[in-house]
């Protein structure tokens, strides 16, 4: 039962050939879409053998289901393209892949953190579900977080081995997700009637900062857990600051 490994993108020249490396040797094939890129993100993919279709962007549901439908193989890796698989990883996929695949398979997702690997502060596991049968998942919800449902009564196993998440190589890049990552999170509270009253803007901020940084051990992590830690406590700042700032703008 062959593999599909399926990958959406925009301006990812950084990283689409470390993971297409990755995979090489681990699928029958690799689907990227691509959100209309500009930088090389689709010269690379195409000179590491992927299928590309460029497509303009949606949502992250929208945009993994489309690039699914593509998929030739009963089954699907769907990977981001800062992700790999570990040599650990990649075994234990092509031992199952020998065994016959049956139901979905969740990995751990190891993040790299400006140099540092993250393996704790509710960082790791980090366990998602990425190898799925074709017919039998989809991806829902809208603007950020997308959900991966199952068919009912499909069994699910856990795979051995990391999923490496090169996901933020400076403070910078986590600093600029962080922006518009809060700005997709306050429109979708916005949309769903939530509030930020003065106590969820400035409480939450902080309980963020210790849950992460004391209660789930960031600390070990070093600088690294230190940087998270804030800058988490930011986000969650911002996102009630922006949701504020639309409460006041429809009372207007």
């Amino acid at each position: 039962m062959g593999i599909s490994a399926v990958i959406i993108t925009r301006n990812e020249e950084a990283n689409i050939a470390r993971c297409l490396k990755g995979l090489s040797g681990l699928v029958q094939e690799v689907v990227v879409v691509d959100a209309e890129s500009t930088d090389g993100t689709r010269r690379i993919a195409e000179a590491h053998g992927a299928r590309v279709v460029t497509r303009a962007w949606t949502n992250y549901s929208d945009q993994k289901n489309f690039a699914n439908d593509l998929a030739s193989q009963a089954y699907i890796l769907s990977v981001d393209a800062d992700e790999v698989p570990s040599p650990e990883l990649a075994a234990s996929i092509r031992n199952a892949a020998a065994s016959g695949l049956h139901g979905a398979y969740g990995m751990h997702r190891l993040t790299n953190y400006c140099g540092t690997w993250v393996r704790h502060g509710g960082w790791y596991p980090d366990t998602k579900t990425r190898l799925f049968p074709k017919g039998r998942a989809r991806w829902t919800g809208d603007h950020v977080h997308e959900v991966l449902e199952l068919a009912d009564g499909t069994p699910q196993h856990l795979l051995v081995g990391d999923l490496l998440h090169y996901s933020y190589p400076t403070l910078a890049a986590h600093r600029a997700r962080i922006e518009r990552y809060s700005d997709l999170h306050a429109q979708a509270l916005h949309k769903a009637g939530r509030r930020a009253g003065p106590i969820k803007r400035w409480l939450s901020p902080v309980a963020k900062f210790l849950q992460g940084y004391v209660l789930q051990a960031g600390f070990l992590d070093g600088t690294a857990g230190w940087h998270i830690a804030t800058l988490s406590a930011r986000a969650v700042w911002l996102k009630y600051a922006k949701l504020h700032a639309l409460q006041h703008d429809a009372h207007t």
